[in-house]
């Protein structure tokens, strides 16, 4: 892997307000910590991340720190976080994992495909399922990214992690059942059909079940056995009439 020079400075101005006074000068408050020393305060100018980076951070990269009015001027690091304003995407703080020259890291690299399937020759289609590798090693043999060769895949065949060669003193970790690239069969104009009309199709109104009155809908159902009507009393009892009408009655 390639290393990259990057100047940086120790860093005075702590806490809230002094960090925001040091974002106004375009400088970038960071940190490095390791297993072998104490975490550090640092900074660095703006411009000279951006210059060294143009292509975006990565924790995949490995850095020439050159620290400035140091004990310790030369540091071996990798970028462990860059955080950024979430609108204006500015680099807010960086977080630097300093390591050993001796001393195995873990990190992730880009999972890459070379050569033209056979599959995709016949027909088919190559899918990228895993982007990203976890590979370990030491750091002047970390690769830049995986390389899979995927000239002799056939349609409905895969490459799995285990089935992928690394580099010379490189470990890949993780699942190797797990699938990298794949070569999936084409889709026949009959399915593709189906498909697109399955989406289209606009679902049916659900179908509402109604009881089913038949010979009690003009009146009320039959109570249960032992159940009495809640309006027997309702049918039975006569109407009262009102009081006024019944003392011109009396009068009469």
């Amino acid at each position: 892997m390639k290393s990259v020079s990057l100047t940086v400075f120790p860093r005075t101005l702590a806490k809230r307000t002094g960090v925001k006074k040091l974002r106004a000068t375009d400088r970038i408050p960071a940190v490095i910590y390791g297993r072998h020393n104490a975490p550090e305060c640092l900074e660095l100018v703006l411009l000279d991340f951006q210059k060294a980076f143009r292509h975006g951070a990565s924790e995949s990269v490995l850095l020439d720190l050159e620290v400035k009015e140091s004990s310790r001027p030369k540091r071996l690091a990798l970028i462990q976080e860059v955080q950024r304003h979430a609108l204006s995407g500015k680099v807010l703080h960086i977080d630097f994992h300093e390591v050993l020259e001796t001393e195995k890291v873990t990190v992730t690299v880009p999972a890459e495909s070379v050569g033209d399937a056979i599959g995709v020759k016949n027909g088919g289609v190559l899918e990228h399922i895993l982007f990203k590798l976890k590979v370990r090693a030491l750091p002047k043999d970390l690769p830049e990214a995986i390389v899979v060769d995927v000239t002799a895949l056939e349609i409905g065949k895969s490459v799995h992690i285990g089935e992928i060669t690394p580099p010379a003193g490189v470990e890949i970790l993780g699942d190797k059942k797990i699938v990298v690239i794949s070569c999936a069969a084409p889709i026949s104009e009959a399915e593709e059909a189906a498909a697109e009309a399955a989406a289209t199709t606009t679902p049916s109104e659900p179908e509402v079940l109604m009881e089913k009155k038949e010979e009690g809908e003009a009146g009320a159902e039959a109570p249960a056995k032992g159940e009495k009507p809640a309006d027997k009393k309702a049918e039975k009892a006569p109407e009262k009439a009102p009081a006024a009408d019944k003392k011109a009655e009396k009068k009469k």
